[in-house]
């Protein structure tokens, strides 16, 4: 198992970066392989908390090569500020790389991130506004700058001089009002160019060959399952694709290199932002698990809305990307709450629903149908600590029961539990450790 992807099962904040940071530890390259500054993954160490939004959490484990990969979207100014950041608590980024072929994020992104979203009124998707979805949207549409382009000025002068003007355009007809500086942003992003040049390269090439040398590679994705472009509760969906099939294309290897997949299930479920959520919780056991779980978005601060753990999102999710195992996290804010709930299907029309409906009508029609378990006392440090010491056996008969019905329901095994927010408080139930490819 020399390459491992890890995803988001639910509507992202699952958790990933920490369980990134834990599996990292075993690794020696960890590739960020979609999504922009929009996602954050937080990994405390200690007393200590890092936010991570572009940068692999890998990088927090010396030693490692950390990738942003081709299928992420760079905002330079942003990357540059998380690499001040980490180095001025004390974590090289000499292992940074970026990807030559992502596309970058420009200014005028960020004023039509805003535009659009504004004239959307009352069927807002709930953008974070850097300028993501934009940025996508001229990739696609072979309008894009690209890293290479940064450190090549005569090439971004040369692009910049006919999409400047272009985008000028759209912001007039958007009323935005926002009027674009063409020689600054040139000099802007020369400068930019610069300062990354020694980061920017082709990592294809290094995660390939990491791989087929035996190397450990782990894939790192940023949002969940369900804001897929194209598989999640569209349009209320991030603009890139999630899911574990594009590990191989946003990294730029082949999907024949790719062995293993883990998702990130959250012990509840939560989501940020507008769009159906079936399990949504909005009374006040929904905020007291907001409160006990800290939900809040660890790149815009937005409240994260509480719900039950959904089997229907998570069995979607597994569908899609093919988990060989789950990793449970944040199980320990479930303590005591009282009796659980966890939704198995839906019911719409007298009829049992088992997979996410394209339509979002029909997705607001339908009825969680749940199942209710005996729920266990908070735990405190010391509880926690003498079940990280002594396994599965030491954890309370319910939360045990809690998990196994997980594993029988998705019939995937729980391979990693999270019992508290510390990069340590992980318990491992891993039958097995990764084992290097066979050259």
């Amino acid at each position: 198992m020399p390459s491992l992807v890890v995803v988001g099962s639910q509507w992202g904040d699952e958790g990933k970066g920490k369980i990134v940071d834990f599996l990292a530890n075993e690794a020696d390259v960890v590739v960020r392989f979609q999504g922009g500054n929009n996602a954050g993954h937080s990994v405390k160490i200690g007393e200590r908390l890092f936010a991570l939004h572009l940068v692999p959490s890998g990088i927090l484990r010396p030693g490692k090569t950390a990738i942003i990969g081709n299928g992420v979207v760079v905002d330079p100014g942003a990357l540059l500020k998380e690499m001040n950041d980490l180095e001025s608590k004390g974590v090289s980024i000499k292992n940074l790389r970026v990807s030559d072929r992502a596309n970058v994020i420009m200014p005028y992104h960020r004023l039509l991130d805003g535009a659009e979203e504004r004239l959307r009124e009352g069927a807002k998707v709930g953008t974070t506004g850097r300028g993501i979805g934009p940025s996508y949207s001229d990739k696609v549409a072979r309008l894009g700058i690209r890293m290479a382009d940064l450190i090549d000025e005569n090439a971004l002068s040369e692009k910049l001089e006919f999409l400047v003007p272009l985008k000028q355009r759209m912001l007039d007809a958007y009323g935005d009002g926002a009027k674009l500086d063409l020689e600054a942003i040139i000099r802007e992003y020369v400068d930019y160019g610069i300062k990354l040049a020694e980061y920017v390269t082709d990592t294809g090439e290094i995660v390939g060959d990491s791989i087929r040398r035996g190397k450990k590679v782990l894939f790192e994705g940023a949002q969940g399952t369900m804001l897929d472009i194209d598989h999640g509760t569209y349009p209320f969906v991030t603009s890139s694709t999630t899911v574990a099939s594009n590990a191989a294309s946003g990294s730029g290897i082949s999907p024949l290199l790719l062995d293993e997949v883990y998702g990130v299930v959250k012990a509840y479920t939560t989501r940020v932002g507008e769009g159906p959520f079936p399990t949504e919780l909005t009374d006040d056991l929904g905020r007291t698990i907001a409160e006990k779980g800290g939900e809040f978005g660890t790149t815009t601060g937005r409240p994260r809305r509480c719900g039950w753990l959904d089997l229907v999102v998570t069995g979607y999710a597994n569908s899609l990307s093919g988990l060989n195992g789950i990793a449970l996290t944040k199980i320990d804010v479930l303590g005591g709450i009282g009796d659980l709930k966890v939704c198995t299907h839906y019911g719409i029309d007298g009829k049992r629903v088992l997979r996410i409906p394209a339509d979002l009508k029909k997705l607001e029609m339908c009825e969680p149908k749940y199942a209710t378990l005996k729920g266990w006392d908070e735990i405190d440090e010391p509880e926690m600590k003498r079940m990280l010491s002594r396994g599965f056996t030491a954890l309370p008969e319910n939360m045990k029961k809690y998990v196994k019905f997980v594993e029988d329901q998705m019939k995937v095994p729980v391979v990693l539990l999270g019992l508290g927010r510390r990069r340590n408080e992980i318990l491992d139930l891993r039958k097995s450790k990764w084992k290097a490819r066979r050259k």
